[in-house]
């Protein structure tokens, strides 16, 4: 093969399996593991997830949402950290903005009640061991309850995060407990020299195995994390950036190089509603998901929205979605439905997710009419 050849061939490559590398993020042998904890399902109910994503279709106003967390271990030092909490066991112990919630019914937490510190302590992780908690943002079904954790563990937010306090402030949504008597730690961006597809990043272990990454617009303050689980491998945790994969999904580059499965995409022509999703090549009662280039859903604009500023946000999701488009990434928000009965739960890990092709099996789950985060047709 002549020389001009192989460069082509290297190219066509190497567009099509693009490397961690191409998004600027250095070259590293340190890693963490990371597993996942299901806290508790929670139904919104009343159509109260149109503050969420949108469009909502007629029979679809109750949807379900899984609160999950993450532990991450450091694999050299086995120093712990949780990203993210679930919400707390005893709900109606939120301040007064959060708790009517679920006073009024409007949130539904599935029996039986339960919070992290007690799946941490069943699962024989104590919790002296966890150096600290990062919150990927202030809302209620990520801060758990801080006051469970020895005050040795320290509590890291993104320096736009609120911490006013209920009661001093009567509308906060943060108690004096979160905070009380332990280390905060404010993540200043803005200092950051370094960023990967235009998110700033911080390498919080200093090693390159995991990053924070500023991912605002959801609310202020809100981060991600990127894990590197092997040394070519990552696992992005996406927090709110996105609440259903159809925010996120298809995208052309997406649908390149995941392929939508053959009996998916048949399924696909009748069970998503041309009425409310069109593509290039649809035809009435006829969808087609190989010409639909733009993602299904939007973020909630609404002014009851539960995310800040919808414009911000969705420039996050764009700049966190190119990571969900390459082989080397595996994206997991903490709300998605479509994984809950596929991804591995603690003690399992999430870290073999390539070896194990997991990515490929799970990602179209959403447009699959049995999976519970089916939402493209009328009811």
């Amino acid at each position: 093969m002549g020389l001009l050849s192989s460069l082509a061939l290297i190219f066509l490559v190497g567009e099509v399996h693009a490397s961690y590398l191409d998004f600027g993020i250095p070259p590293s042998n340190a890693t963490v593991d990371v597993r996942v904890f299901n806290v508790v399902n929670a139904t919104l109910i009343n159509e109260l997830h149109a503050s969420i994503i949108e469009p909502v279709l007629p029979g679809r106003g109750a949807i379900t949402f899984p609160f999950l967390a993450f532990l991450v271990e450091h694999k050299a030092s086995q120093k712990r950290v949780m990203f993210d909490l679930g919400v707390r066991s005893d709900p109606l112990n939120f301040a007064p903005s959060i708790s009517a919630l679920f006073t009024d019914g409007i949130i539904q937490v599935e029996s039986p009640g339960r919070d992290i510190i007690e799946l941490l302590q069943v699962g024989g992780i104590a919790l002296n061991s966890i150096s600290a908690v990062i919150w990927s943002h202030a809302h209620f079904d990520h801060i758990g309850d801080m006051s469970k954790f020895p005050n040795t563990t320290g509590l890291v937010i993104g320096s736009e995060t609120g911490t006013s306090t209920y009661p001093q402030f009567p509308n906060a949504s943060l108690l004096e407990s979160d905070f009380a008597g332990r280390e905060v730690t404010k993540l200043n961006f803005a200092a950051a020299n370094i960023s990967f597809s235009g998110l700033k990043a911080i390498d919080y272990l200093g090693d390159g195995s995991f990053y924070l990454l500023n991912t605002p617009g959801h609310l202020p303050g809100h981060l991600s994390a990127l894990a590197r689980v092997t040394p070519t491998s990552f696992v992005s945790l996406g927090g709110d950036t996105f609440h259903h994969a159809g925010e996120a999904r298809p995208r052309p580059d997406f649908q390149k190089m995941y392929p939508c499965p053959a009996h998916l995409l048949e399924e696909t022509k009748a069970s998503i509603s041309t009425d409310y999703f069109w593509s290039p090549k649809s035809r009435d009662g006829a969808f087609d998901l190989h010409s639909r280039a733009q993602q299904f859903l939007a973020i909630s604009d609404l002014p009851d929205s539960f995310t800040a500023d919808a414009v911000q946000a969705q420039v996050s999701l764009d700049k966190l979605a190119t990571f969900d488009s390459d082989g080397d990434f595996f994206v997991v928000v903490s709300h998605d439905i479509s994984l809950r009965e596929s991804i591995p739960y603690f003690p399992a890990s999430l870290s073999n997710w390539k070896a194990n092709n997991l990515k490929e099996r799970v990602v179209w789950n959403f447009v699959d009419k049995a999976n519970p985060a089916f939402l493209f047709s009328p009811m």
